[in-house]
């Protein structure tokens, strides 16, 4: 008898240890599909924000309870194989150009400081855009369109954003960075 309730105990164990790792991999699951997800920057697009190898975690519900902000740094699938790294600049029903390496939104200039001032540190390189009115962009829209953002790289010599892509609908938005955790140097809130 003894022997039968140790054999119940163990296998009771065995079943609690493996409900246990079960719901801590539905979990993991859950939350890596739709909550946060961990992306590497690749390529030097996003430079002085965001350097080559940088990794950082992808908000990925947050544009299910808000609409996208200016300025906000979002992962987008670019291609079936390929996501992106870009900020948004333009929102639906604005027009944007970029003259004289100044953005213009709706014809009112607005300031990027984020090209030249990371982590409060001026830097020295130059950040130059070649001049583009959206009508030039692939599409030839008068205005953004609703459920469409257009995305530049902080890197604009070298940088495939929507001066090349075009704009970025909505529902190929993987979602925004909130949090760039490696190298531990460099870990931060990411902010506009």
């Amino acid at each position: 008898m003894a022997e039968q309730a140790k054999k119940k105990k163990s296998n009771k164990e065995w079943l609690d240890w493996l409900k246990a790792i079960l719901i801590a991999f539905s979990l993991a699951f859950i939350v890596r599909t739709f909550l946060f997800a961990p992306v590497v920057v690749e390529g030097p697009s996003m430079l002085p924000t965001l350097h080559n190898g940088d990794q950082l975690i992808v908000n990925k519900f947050i544009y299910d309870v808000k609409k996208p902000e200016r300025f906000d740094i979002v992962v987008f699938h670019a291609s079936t194989e390929k996501d992106f790294i870009k900020r948004i600049i333009g929102l639906p029903g604005e027009h944007v150009e970029v003259k004289d390496n100044i953005l213009y939104i709706n014809g009112e200039e607005v300031e990027q400081n984020y090209l030249n001032d990371q982590q409060g540190i001026q830097t020295e390189l130059p950040i130059y855009t070649n001049d583009f009115i959206l009508e030039d962009l692939p599409g030839n829209y008068q205005e953004i369109p609703e459920n469409y953002v257009l995305v530049l790289g902080d890197n604009r010599e070298n940088s495939t954003d929507s001066r090349v892509l075009g704009l970025v609908p909505m529902d190929q938005i993987v979602g925004k960075t909130s949090l760039l955790y490696w190298p531990m140097e460099r870990m931060q809130l990411i902010r506009k």
